[in-house]
């Protein structure tokens, strides 16, 4: 493996120390190397801070030691003012004199931009070590500005005869097909994205939290599809424990495509990640009209017998694991 393959490798390690609270920012990670030792390391801090690139350089002890360096990053430096001042201008103003990127930035303010911007300083740009992994790192932003939607991530369990939910229920509440470690790992996942979405059966049937309760990190924004409004505001989703959003008529048109004008609400908010929890109905909807990206599938020991189907789909299985008696298998949509 090359020395720089190495140094990106090691940034898109430090990078998923932002995950769950850059967004909508890509996670960044990134390193300054001077005699082939590190003297900086940085990640993406939560949105509105410093970028990566400005940790990297503000963990440098000894600055004059910048002029001989080589600052690696998985993602292009940013080259406008947004929340915090361009990163390509810092590293200009220190004099780094190469950089390595992993990928460009296709956000439409940047793309280029950055690179054209250290090339003009007589800055040399190294662009593409480990592209595919960079990417596959930044997924959730590059599908947001490439796709012009979330990053849609399918969850459910299901028993081992295939059915998510039993024929009829005596309570308000989940019954659970999975153990409790594969459920803490479910709220480690809601920890990581923007928003979680159910429909108004899931609401109904279960009276869901929704929440980060046995992990630690934030929650995300709770979405509930409610036609008509007609859910009761005492039922947990509506609690202060998260902020609540019903997208009911009024927001779209149930006569025609639903997730897709899901998406393009979520899109004007500049949500860039979605774990989607919903019934077998929602989950269906989002995979018939083809906007997922990721589907999460545990498979439990129980038994139904009969009762709510799980979804059907067709995806490239990614990754498979077992969690005690649970299996966990992850697709992607091809």
């Amino acid at each position: 493996m090359q020395i720089h393959e190495i140094h990106i490798k090691r940034c898109l390690k430090i990078a998923k120390n932002g995950l769950g609270s850059t967004r909508p920012n890509p996670m960044v990670g990134a390193i300054i190397v001077c005699d082939d030792k590190v003297i900086g390391e940085g990640f993406t801090s939560p949105y509105g801070q410093s970028h990566a690139e400005v940790n990297a350089i503000n963990a440098v002890k000894n600055k004059a030691l910048l002029k001989k360096s080589t600052l690696y990053v998985t993602l292009e430096p940013c080259s406008h003012h947004g929340k915090t001042p361009p990163c390509s201008d810092l590293i200009i103003s220190h004099n780094i004199p190469k950089v390595v990127i992993g990928c460009i930035d296709d956000n439409p303010q940047v793309v280029g931009k950055g690179i054209a911007k250290l090339k003009a300083s007589g800055c040399e740009v190294i662009v593409g070590v480990l592209e595919d992994e960079c990417k596959i790192h930044h997924k959730r932003f590059f599908t947001f500005h490439n796709k012009k939607r979330p990053y849609i991530i399918l969850k459910w369990a299901e028993t081992k005869d295939g059915f998510i939910a039993p024929k009829t229920k005596d309570k308000q509440k989940p019954i659970w097909i999975t153990n409790r470690y594969s459920r803490q790992l479910v709220h480690k996942w809601r920890s990581e994205e923007q928003v979680i979405l159910v429909g108004t059966n899931t609401v109904i049937e279960d009276n869901p939290s929704l929440t980060v309760r046995d992990w630690t990190g934030d929650n995300p924004t709770r979405i509930v599809i409610d036609k008509n409004l007609k859910l009761n505001s005492e039922l947990k989703l509506f609690d202060n424990a998260a902020k609540t959003i019903s997208i009911s008529n009024k927001e779209i048109d149930f006569k025609k495509n639903i997730s897709k004008q899901i998406c393009d609400l979520l899109f004007k908010e500049n949500i860039n990640s979605i774990i989607i929890e919903g019934g077998s109905k929602t989950l269906q909807t989002f995979i018939d009209e083809g906007l997922w990206d990721e589907a999460r599938v545990f498979v439990g020991l129980t038994e139904f017998k009969e009762g709510v189907k799980a979804p059907q789909f067709k995806g490239k299985l990614a990754s498979e694991q077992s969690i005690l008696d649970d299996s966990l298998k992850v697709y992607l949509n091809d």
